[in-house]
């Protein structure tokens, strides 16, 4: 589960998982201060997060040596009825083509692409009081 918090900076949000802490917040042009990711930013960086470590399971498990893997995660919602997560995946120093081939087939069952490709439902539930433990369901 991730927490967030409002800062003093108008939009500005500290968001944590109890061990690792981060921050966002919008564009100056949308009255913030630009100084942490995009909400919209961080659904990217999820999304290429997961391919880039599903990758690297799936060759460490099947013995594929690789040096560095690069992604880089776009997410187009110029069509309102549509949100497109276009990705790519990049291997230094370049693998042989039927290693990348295989690589780049089971990068798209990440869990995240999974869980993104599924139909979603928001759900709000309770606050909890301050000072009290809370539990994900």
């Amino acid at each position: 589960m991730v927490a967030t918090t409002s800062e003093d900076a108008r939009y500005r949000v500290r968001f944590s998982n109890g061990a690792c802490e981060s921050h966002a917040d919008t564009t100056p042009e949308k009255g913030g201060g630009g100084n942490g990711f995009r909400p919209h930013e961080l659904l990217e960086a999820a999304l290429g997060c997961c391919l880039n470590m599903h990758v690297r399971l799936y060759a460490d498990n099947h013995g594929i040596p690789l040096g560095n893997v690069t992604t880089t995660v776009a997410v187009d919602r110029t069509d309102p009825s549509l949100s497109v997560f276009t990705y790519s995946i990049s291997f230094s120093p370049r693998l042989a083509a039927e290693q990348a081939a295989k690589l780049l087939r089971v990068a798209g069952s990440c869990p995240v692409s999974r869980t993104l490709t599924r139909q979603i439902v928001l759900q709000p539930r309770a606050p909890v009081p301050a000072g009290v433990p809370s539990t994900p369901r």
